[in-house]
């Protein structure tokens, strides 16, 4: 696991100073703290940070052709370099390195961009061929590892792992976009098709870009996207033999490693699936680690130890405060845009235990995406369902009602009247877009100054869900609605929250559960196999029973729960009331202080619950304080 960075010009070939590269790869140094490099040729530079983890000796990057025609610098893992090295010997190529890098040189002379669809991995590479010039940028199809870019004065494109990468290059300018708060505001991220820095792109998942000398900067292609609209036959025993075929080999091969192994292990069916598969593969002792907090509803160690003591791994575990906000600085710092995944608070800290025995560790990120695990699908199905027989003057009717009707916070969803009648009388990619936010855009909109809204001109964080949704692979609403999660929240926050954790403490983290094998797979499945009874991952659950016990597949899920509404109401109440003073966000002139005080007195008082909310404008406060000091 590594940081790239490096700048090519498409234009007339300038001479690229290693200095600067350098400069922008030491920003990236905790992504890659065992080695560094640099290399430079007319009109392109390419910078490299090593977290050593195949081929300890051998993999040193930017890595180069012995002819030196082809270099690349890689970030990520090919999991089947292997089969892929094999293919390429028998058509001659010789290899002088044990490392999954430099399949990507051979590779590439061998197939071109014909290379991508052959790994099978996570990965973000820069590669440079001397022969015509060009530059190509790739991304895994899934997005799991990072890539952003930016066109800069002097005509070069720079690129980098991080935000914090281009910030280095002293041409950078930064320029602040309205439009990635909107975003940010509505969903808790800042998607991948935004950036809240004017200029900077991230390269989306499952594309390359590919830069020629005296052309352009072109549009990303797509090289991968995810197929819903097809549906595999056979019975529920043969699909439960083939999706266990699926995790066995997607856990093996990610369990290949020079370095110390194990797994995150929180307790909850999808950390424990990877831990019983691990332990079926391996000779010694799996390593596990579980992060627990001092109040027992947000504790799962016990469902953890459960699963450790069935297959004897080397399990440890710590505990954190539930109040453990201390961090809030450090993943400001990690990860350069807002992020309001409160989450990230656990997940830095589980990566942290973990990186004290190990450089490598598995996750169990992706089932709820492919296997419609979150409650979010079910209620969505069963509203896709009402909607298809109800009449749209009736639907109307329900939104008149809905807009009437008292609020219910409080309440599980099923109870909230209010947010279902309100969700029946939309459009079912409109109703899902706010069903998967944070803020309301009712919410935003009274947060916002009269130029702050003029200067959206109609954009909402919502419509890149409705028009994806609209445009799907999909026969249903809930693969439309997996399909849209695929390709925003995936990337937007499980991901990217994965990434800037594990490699804030120089950890490597891999994610089985999103083979694309696996995912093409569980995007086949019937509905009825991945929502049954009420139950999300229904055929996955079914296919484990042999593995795990019952208390763990069926038990509610929990997941990392983080209490920031306590938080506002106790501990950081005159945070949230000093938010209206900020200079940063009333300095913006993007939104109304007073509509701010008042949503912070309305949540301290009990009134309204905006706990999210607050956390996202501090988050976003402190975030811009440090993009534009």
């Amino acid at each position: 696991m590594c940081g790239i960075a490096g700048l090519y010009y498409p234009g007339t070939p300038k001479p690229v100073e290693p200095a600067r590269i350098r400069a922008m790869t030491d920003a990236l140094v905790h992504r890659g703290p065992n080695g560094a490099g640099v290399w430079t040729a007319p009109g392109v530079g390419l910078g490299h940070r090593r977290l050593s983890i195949i081929d300890l000796a051998g993999g040193a990057q930017p890595m180069a052709t012995p002819e030196g025609d082809v270099t690349v610098s890689f970030n990520g893992e090919i999991y089947n370099f292997q089969e892929v090295r094999a293919e390429l010997e028998a058509k001659g190529a010789a290899f002088v390195s044990h490392s999954d890098t430099e399949v990507l040189l051979h590779g590439w002379r061998a197939w071109g961009v014909g290379l991508l669809d052959r790994l099978n991995g996570m990965f973000a590479f820069a590669l440079y061929d001397a022969r015509k010039q060009s530059l190509l940028l790739a991304r895994d199809r899934m997005g799991v590892k990072p890539l952003h870019y930016a066109e800069l004065s002097d005509g070069a494109v720079a690129f980098a792992s991080e935000i914090k990468g281009l910030l280095a290059h002293p041409l950078f300018r930064r320029t602040p976009d309205f439009t990635a708060v909107e975003d940010f505001l509505g969903l808790g991220y800042v998607p991948d098709d935004a950036s809240v820095l004017a200029g900077v792109k991230k390269l989306p998942a499952g594309h390359y870009l590919l830069l020629e000398r005296g052309r352009p900067v072109p549009a990303p292609v797509k090289w991968w996207d995810i197929d819903f609209s097809q549906r595999a036959k056979g019975s529920a025993r043969d699909l439960e033999a083939e999706l266990i075929h699926h995790l066995r080999s997607a856990v093996r091969s990610r369990m290949i490693a020079d370095v110390p192994l194990g797994a995150f292990l929180s307790g909850g069916v999808d950390s424990s699936a990877v831990v019983a598969l691990m332990a079926e593969a391996s000779r010694a002792a799996v390593k596990t680690c579980t992060i627990g907090f001092d109040e027992a509803g947000y504790d799962e160690t016990a469902h953890a130890a459960l699963v450790a003591e069935r297959f004897a791994t080397q399990h440890r575990v710590k505990t954190v405060a539930s109040d453990d906000f201390a961090l809030i600085h450090t993943l400001v710092h990690h990860f350069d845009e807002p992020f309001a995944d409160a989450s990230a608070l656990a997940t830095y800290r589980v990566c942290e235990l973990a990186r004290e025995s190990v450089t490598v560790a598995l996750s169990g990120d992706g089932a709820d995406e492919a296997l419609a695990g979150y409650r979010r699908y079910k209620f969505h199905a069963a509203e896709e369902r009402v909607r298809s027989v109800l009449p749209s003057s009736v639907r109307g009717m329900f939104g008149t009602l809905g807009r009437v009707y008292p609020k219910a916070d409080w309440a599980p969803r099923p109870l909230r009247a209010k947010t279902t009648l309100l969700a029946l009388a939309d459009e079912g990619g409109a109703a899902y877009a706010k069903a998967v936010g944070v803020t309301t855009p009712e919410v935003r909109s009274g947060l916002y100054t009269d130029a702050a809204r003029a200067a959206l001109g109609g954009h909402s964080a919502e419509a890149r869900y409705v028009a994806t949704m609209r445009a799907a692979p999909a026969q249903d609403g809930l693969d439309r609605a997996q399909y849209a999660d695929f390709k925003h929240w995936l990337p937007g926050d499980i991901l990217t929250k994965m990434d800037r954790t594990s490699m804030a403490v120089s950890l490597e983290a891999r994610e089985p559960l999103l083979d694309y094998r696996f995912v093409e797979f569980a995007a086949t499945l019937p509905a009825s196999m991945r929502i049954r009874g009420g139950q999300g991952k229904w055929l996955m659950k079914k296919a484990l029973e042999p593995y795990l016990p019952k208390d763990i597949l069926y038990r509610p899920k929990m997941g990392f729960v983080t209490p920031v509404s306590a938080w506002f109401r106790k501990a950081l109440a005159d945070e949230a009331a000093g938010l209206a003073r900020s200079r940063v966000l009333a300095g913006s002139g993007w939104f109304e202080p007073k509509a701010i005080a008042r949503l912070a007195e309305e949540h301290r008082s009990g009134r309204a619950d905006h706990g999210r909310t607050l956390w996202q404008l501090m988050m976003l406060e402190r975030s811009l304080g440090r993009l534009f000091p």
